[in-house]
């Protein structure tokens, strides 16, 4: 990746669907080069997915919670795992070190609902411990990792 790659990411990032033509007048690339290079981003699997970010309150979701869980034993996380991904209202997971596995970010409608996801989640096998965080209010939400300060210094 070269400058120009992180000039057409940075790009992406703030809005994945403008046009090429958009992005090739804001970095000065011409608008073939700007496809060429997104194309070869997407083929390398630098870039996955193009997604929609959505509102979760507006859809109903009044809360969310990080929920963290320990297992008994490792023996469990592949199960647990498969349990995590078939549940729509758990939107992330993420497998940590130190005294908890499994970090959970959970949106839900309700206290209710939230008390029947909790306990589905200590139902599950090997499950040894949870503990819940309510988000008060969101101060920052990217989808994605930032660039470091000498990447984003060679950007300008």
């Amino acid at each position: 990746m070269d400058n120009l790659d992180y000039q057409i990411l940075t790009e992406l990032k703030q809005n994945a669907r403008q046009t090429a033509s958009d992005i090739s007048k804001s970095i000065h690339l011409s608008v073939s080069t700007v496809i060429e290079r997104i194309k070869k981003m997407e083929k390398s699997g630098l870039i996955e997915s193009y997604t929609v970010i959505t509102d979760d309150s507006k859809l109903g979701n009044d809360i969310t919670v990080l929920m963290e869980v320990g297992m008994e034993h490792p023996r469990y996380n592949d199960e647990f795992i498969d349990h995590i991904n078939k549940d729509p209202n758990i939107i992330a997971c993420y497998y940590l070190t130190g005294e908890f596995d499994f970090m959970l970010k959970i949106c839900c409608k309700s206290s209710d609902h939230l008390e029947q996801i909790h306990n589905r989640i200590k139902d599950y096998p090997g499950v040894r411990l949870t503990r819940t965080h309510y988000v008060l209010r969101t101060v920052k939400n990217i989808h994605s990792s930032g660039f470091d300060a000498e990447t984003i210094a060679q950007i300008k």
